[in-house]
C-alpha cells in the first residue's frame, strides 16, 4: 500500500509540470477571456462590467456573421481536401516508382512558416508581376483578375495556399496510417481476389476511419480559428470580404482597442469550436462506439 502511495506521488512530481504550463497557458487565459467579455476594456483604463451587452451587440454584429460564414466555408473547403490529401495518401502508400521522393515534396509546405508561405504566394497573386497573372496573360487573357484586391474572389485565393500548407501535414497522417495496417490483412484480401480499387475502399478505409475522424475534426476546428495567413496576406479585407472569426478579433481587439469585445469574439469561438467539435463526434461514431 505504500508503496503504491509512493508510486502515485512520484507520477504526479512527473505530470505536475505539464499541468501547470497547461493551466497557466491555456485554462486560465480561456478564464480570463471569458471574465473579460462581460467588460467595456480599451486594454489599458478601467474596466466597466456591462454583463452580456457584448453578446446582445454580437448577436447583432453582421461582420461577425460574414465572418462566421467564412470561416465555416474554409472548413468545408479543408474537408472536401482532405480527400484529395488520402487519395494520395493511398497512391503513395502502393509500390510506385518516386514514392519517396514525392513523399519529401509534399512535406516541403510544412517547413515554412505561415508568414513565408503568405510572402511566396503574395507573389505569385501579384496582379502585374506575379507569376499566375503572367501565366494568364500566355493563354491569351488579356485582363486577368486582381486575386487579392477583388472582394469576389480574394477569400477563395487565399483558401488556395491554406490548403496547399497543411497538405503534407495530413498526407503524412493517413499515409501512416496506412502502413500500420498488418500485411496478412491485405495478403489475404489479395488472394480472395480484391482488387486495387476493392482493397482501399473496402479494406484501407474501414482500418483507418478513427484516423479520418481526428482527421477531420483538425481540419474544421483549425480553419475556424485560422489567422496568421489571412491576416498577412489581407488583413481580413478588402472591406471584409476575406474577414474570419480570428481576424476579425484581432481587428476588435488590437486595432479598435476593444478589448472587452474582442474577448467576446473570441470566446464565442471557444465555444464554436467546442460545439463542431461534439457534433463531428457525435455525427461519426461507430456502431460499436454506440453500443458501447
Amino acid at each position: 500500500m505504500n508503496k503504491m502511495m509512493s508510486d502515485k506521488k512520484i507520477i504526479a512530481l512527473y505530470i505536475l509540470p505539464s499541468l501547470l504550463l497547461l493551466l497557466t497557458l491555456v485554462y486560465i487565459p480561456i478564464v480570463m477571456t471569458g471574465y473579460y467579455s462581460f467588460m467595456k476594456w480599451d486594454g489599458i483604463g478601467r474596466m466597466e462590467f456591462i454583463a452580456l451587452d457584448n453578446y446582445k451587440e454580437l448577436l447583432k454584429d453582421k461582420m461577425f456573421w460574414k465572418s462566421v460564414y467564412h470561416s465555416f466555408l474554409l472548413a468545408v473547403f479543408s474537408v472536401i481536401s482532405l480527400a484529395g490529401y488520402l487519395a494520395v495518401s493511398l497512391v503513395l502508400s502502393g509500390k510506385i516508382k518516386g514514392a519517396h521522393l514525392l513523399r519529401k515534396i509534399y512535406l516541403i509546405p510544412m517547413l515554412l512558416s505561415s508568414v513565408a508561405i503568405a510572402q511566396l504566394w503574395l507573389r505569385i497573386y501579384h496582379p502585374s508581376n506575379g507569376m499566375l497573372n503572367h501565366f494568364l496573360l500566355f493563354l491569351g487573357i488579356d485582363d486577368p483578375p486582381n486575386w487579392l484586391a477583388d472582394p469576389s474572389i480574394a477569400l477563395y485565393s487565399i483558401f488556395v495556399p491554406i490548403i496547399w500548407q497543411y497538405a503534407g501535414f495530413y498526407i503524412l497522417i493517413y499515409y501512416a496510417a496506412l502502413k500500420s495496417i498488418p500485411a496478412s490483412i491485405m495478403e489475404a484480401a489479395i488472394i480472395d481476389g480484391a482488387n486495387p480499387w476493392q482493397l482501399a475502399y473496402k479494406i484501407k478505409l474501414p482500418l483507418i476511419a478513427g484516423v479520418v475522424k481526428v482527421t477531420i475534426v483538425l481540419a474544421v476546428v483549425g480553419s475556424l480559428k485560422y489567422f496568421d495567413l489571412i491576416y498577412v496576406m489581407t488583413g481580413g479585407g478588402p472591406n471584409g470580404a476575406s474577414e474570419v472569426i480570428a481576424s476579425y478579433m484581432y481587428q476588435k481587439a488590437f486595432r479598435s482597442f476593444n478589448f472587452g469585445y474582442g474577448s467576446t469574439v473570441a470566446f464565442s469561438l471557444l465555444l464554436i469550436c467546442v460545439l463542431v467539435t461534439w457534433l463531428i463526434r457525435k455525427l461519426t461514431r461507430s456502431n460499436e462506439e454506440i453500443q458501447y
